[in-house]
């Protein structure tokens, strides 16, 4: 996938891929969260799931590389349009509390993505309170 080919929903997907793989532990319940978003959120309407392997592979290529991490970061902020800078925060804090707590790697990882998407601390605060409040279990 070429950078003039990616859309605004590869975009949100690679940034989910790429939250779950910053831990280099990529988790079942990551995955089904991922898929659970694609399938559900009215943001991915008509999105071609046959697509997902290769954004997959763009996202695994580029962390691949010295500085695929910015490289990635310029390639989202250059196709997703700015109005959906916080979907793409809340989605990232979704993944990374689908497995019931984020750790310092994954913790990092939403840092970079906020400062990337110069999301306002205060709404980045409340977009992680209720990705928190949404994973919470009765245990």
């Amino acid at each position: 996938m070429s950078e003039d080919t990616m859309t605004a929903q590869d975009a949100l997907v690679a940034l989910m891929i790429a939250v779950s793989v910053s831990d280099a532990d990529i988790r079942t319940s990551e995955l089904i969260k991922i898929n659970s978003v694609i399938n559900n959120l009215p943001v991915f309407a008509g999105f071609d799931s046959e697509r997902l392997p290769r954004v997959t592979q763009t996202v695994f290529d580029l962390l691949d590389q010295d500085d695929g991490l910015e490289a990635m970061f310029g390639l989202i902020r250059e196709t997703l349009p700015e109005r959906l800078f916080e979907t793409a925060y809340a989605l990232s804090c979704e993944v990374a509390a689908a497995n019931g707590s984020i750790g310092p790697i994954e913790g990092r990882m939403l840092e970079e993505v906020r400062d990337e998407l110069s999301i306002d601390r205060l709404h980045a605060a409340a977009i992680e309170r209720g990705a928190r409040a949404r994973h919470m279990t009765l245990t």
